[in-house]
């Protein structure tokens, strides 16, 4: 499996998918602190909504294959600054949570494709089916 980590705002999902992708269902809690979970690097929210934490999230990414921005489908801001994938020196997918929740996600995958997106997902906790084109693409050899 990939190392890859995980970033988004509070509630986007990131939990959620992570568990979901490991063990096919969710016993998400709050994420406090940058937890690793087999290849997976679950962020927290605050590091993300507070530039002066970038810092640690460039720091963290360097250890990893790829990094996932996810949005969460009914975002009406983008918490991701333009261009922000250009910070990565590695491969940065998107993936947009919450599909279920809302059928027009196009504003949530125009925000990605802004931040420097060039391959997104499109997931649901309550689909998994949805999430097997990610995980299936995970579980590739790292690079």
């Amino acid at each position: 499996m990939k190392k890859v980590m995980i970033i988004g705002r509070s509630g986007s999902g990131k939990t959620t998918l992570i568990h979901n992708i490991l063990y096919g269902k969710s016993n998400a809690k709050k994420t406090q602190s940058i937890e690793r979970l087999h290849n997976l690097i679950d962020t927290p929210g605050e590091y993300i909504e507070n530039p002066r934490l970038y810092r640690a999230i460039l720091l963290t990414s360097y250890d990893v294959d790829s990094v996932v921005l996810v949005i969460d489908s009914e975002e009406d801001s983008s918490i991701f600054p333009p261009e922000f994938a250009s910070a990565f020196n590695r491969e940065v997918i998107g993936v947009v949570t919450k599909i279920d929740k809302k059928k027009d996600f196009c504003r949530a995958v125009e925000f990605l494709e802004k931040a420097g997106v060039k391959k997104i997902y499109y997931t649901s906790s309550k689909n998994l089916t949805t999430i097997e084109e990610l995980k299936n693409y995970l579980l590739e050899e790292g690079v």
